[in-house]
């Protein structure tokens, strides 16, 4: 028996969106088990397919069927949206609701299953027909920093929040905060919901020993969302730039224009922009390059920290909750809590660094020892997890048809 899972996400598989929801469904495409086949709900960021019309790709050596629904350019899906109507993921969501039908048609197997990453797919996902998982990816509250339209109208958010837990047969939050607070508010919810974080291919991001040269780089992939504290990252640099005579480099990989944040201006001389980059890009870049860097405000699990330790780099953060079982002193990294006083969250963050550049030359870090902590994040252990759900929740499903929605052998029909 095959198993039959729909992806909707706003994404094309043959183009440049990165992120750590990116690089989830990613994983998801490339790493499904042979008793699984993938249709990906997309985007067409080239402009160069027939709308509503499925084709078969090639992704990472495995063939996904690709359905877009909708046509955004790469820039125009990086770009903020400033008024509801320019939102990718409102367009993405219309154009889902306007080719449901082929959605469902394409959506059948022996038996089938519908995951998707964010609240706002939730009505269309359920009238698939099929189960819903509904991965859980951040926590962010009202008077969260956000660059996106939920930024300014929060009620949004939260209304396809509440949709979305109702609709979904299977709940899974990406960090222990996430299910607690389902624990505390929405017991309901609970009882459906469970913690799986995404996922780091150990393959692609493979250990190496620190590089050799004098000068301390450090790393950062990813947006540069106003929730991930742009400001902050960049002053914590250009203190340490200070602190190390000029010896360092910030490597930044992404396609955010760091120039909106006017504290760039002072590290700009010394960073070296990689632009998007593919996973094997980005694996090469980290391993040229002694530590990560996180300021965020909330996170979900990102999987830029994970790839960062898998590649046996330390981590120099600000501290959230979800990554103390990683970010371990004297081992990984270090974390700093974040004190009100910005100038004092730069300062510390700073010497943290400059402790992590004297124990590297020291050689008081172990590359081994800090990809040990991601171990149990590795797609090796984790992604099974994840497929067993949906094959699980998809035969509970065959066992009990759901008045009003065709079987798979009726759908094949069509």
């Amino acid at each position: 028996m095959t198993h039959r899972i729909t992806l909707l996400h706003s994404i094309d598989p043959r183009g440049g969106k990165v992120g750590g929801i990116e690089t989830h469904v990613r994983l998801m495409l490339s790493r499904h088990p042979d008793n699984v086949s993938v249709l990906l709900i997309g985007i067409d960021e080239r402009g160069d397919l027939e709308i509503g019309k499925p084709v078969q790709v090639d992704f990472d050596g495995r063939p996904i069927d690709f359905l877009p629904v909708v046509h955004i350019p790469g820039e125009a899906m990086r770009a903020a949206a400033k008024t509801i109507s320019q939102s990718v993921t409102l367009r993405f969501t219309l154009g889902v609701m306007r080719h449901l039908l082929t959605i469902r048609r394409l959506a059948a197997g022996d038996t089938a299953s519908t995951e998707i990453e964010r609240f706002e797919q939730a009505i269309p996902a359920w009238l698939i027909g099929h189960p819903v998982v509904q991965l859980v990816h951040n926590e962010e509250t009202k008077g969260d920093k956000m660059d996106s339209i939920l930024g300014r109208h929060f009620w949004i958010h939260r209304l396809s929040e509440k949709i979305g837990l109702a609709l979904a047969t299977r709940v899974v939050g990406v960090n222990p905060n996430i299910i607690a607070r389902y624990e505390r508010e929405m017991p309901q919810v609970a009882r459906k919901s469970e913690f799986i974080t995404v996922s780091v291919d150990t393959e692609r991001f493979p250990v190496a020993p620190f590089p050799s040269s004098d000068v301390f780089r450090v790393v950062f992939a990813g947006r540069l969302d106003a929730f991930k504290d742009p400001p902050l990252m960049f002053e914590t640099l250009r203190r340490l730039h200070a602190k190390l005579d000029g010896k360092l480099e910030f490597h930044y990989i992404g396609t955010s224009d760091p120039h909106r944040d006017k504290e760039f201006a002072a590290i700009e001389p010394f960073t070296i922009r990689h632009g998007f980059q593919t996973g094997d890009g980005v694996s090469a870049i980290m391993r040229n390059c002694h530590s990560g860097i996180l300021t965020s405000y909330f996170e979900g699990m990102p999987c830029y920290l994970l790839e960062t330790l898998s590649s046996g780099r330390p981590m120099g953060a600000i501290r959230l909750s979800q990554y103390d079982p990683l970010i371990k002193a004297g081992v990984s990294g270090f974390l700093v809590e974040r004190p009100e006083d910005r100038e004092a969250a730069a300062e510390a963050m700073a010497d943290g660094f400059v402790q992590l550049a004297t124990d590297i030359a020291a050689g008081r870090l172990d590359p081994e020892a800090i990809r040990t902590k991601v171990t149990p994040y590795s797609v090796a252990v984790q992604m099974p997890k994840l497929f067993e759900r949906h094959i699980a929740l998809g035969r509970a499903r065959a066992k009990t048809p759901q008045p009003g929605v065709a079987s798979p052998a009726n759908s094949r029909s069509h």
